[in-house]
């Protein structure tokens, strides 16, 4: 599929406080939470007041991504500025069709890189998640360095692996994308 085809059949948008009891559902699914620095399940008043101090961060957006109207993931951007660096975190909703991961993945950095005007997506990933880390791989991602032992979860340490993209390399690996700079 071409990029236009991918990014046509999603929509990126802000999240509003009607979205706070299905996005804690999605965050707290056993899938979605095993793969997160936090894991332990989040209560709604935590889930409430993290929606609260978040929306009202000038360099923050908290985004639900759509396809054909259906909510398939939610992804953080934290450092939001002009020709700057951020880090995202994101998770598809437990019940996402298959496939939706790269669907997902084009609309947010079209997002991100052309709405937002970034120059870096950011993003870390406990090393035994091998799917996120094939992943960000996949969508051009580069690992740019391991940070050993860092996080530890039920009393073993995991290595966090750190990967970056910049524009450039996106809009060159998507060619077909017409505002391609």
């Amino acid at each position: 599929q071409s990029y236009m085809q991918l990014t046509n059949m999603c929509t990126v948008r802000q999240m509003v406080r009607a979205d706070l009891d299905k996005v804690l559902s999605w965050r707290n699914h056993i899938y979605v939470r095993r793969h997160m620095l936090t894991q332990h399940k989040i209560s709604i008043s935590e889930h409430q007041k993290w929606f609260e101090t978040n929306s009202k961060e000038p360099y923050k957006r908290m985004l639900i991504v759509e396809e054909e109207g259906l909510e398939i993931g939610y992804v953080n951007l934290n450092g939001v500025a002009p020709n700057a660096s951020a880090d995202w975190g994101f998770y598809l909703t437990p019940y996402a069709p298959k496939g939706s991961g790269k669907k997902f993945s084009f609309a947010v950095l079209n997002f991100a890189f052309c709405e937002l005007n970034l120059q870096k997506i950011c993003g870390q990933v406990l090393s035994y998640n091998k799917a996120s880390i094939r992943f960000h791989r996949n969508i051009g991602f580069h690992q740019e360095k391991v940070l050993c032992r860092k996080y530890q979860i039920k009393g073993v340490f995991y290595d966090l692996i750190c990967f970056g993209l910049h524009r450039n390399e996106w809009f060159k690996k998507n060619i077909n994308y017409p505002n391609n700079k």
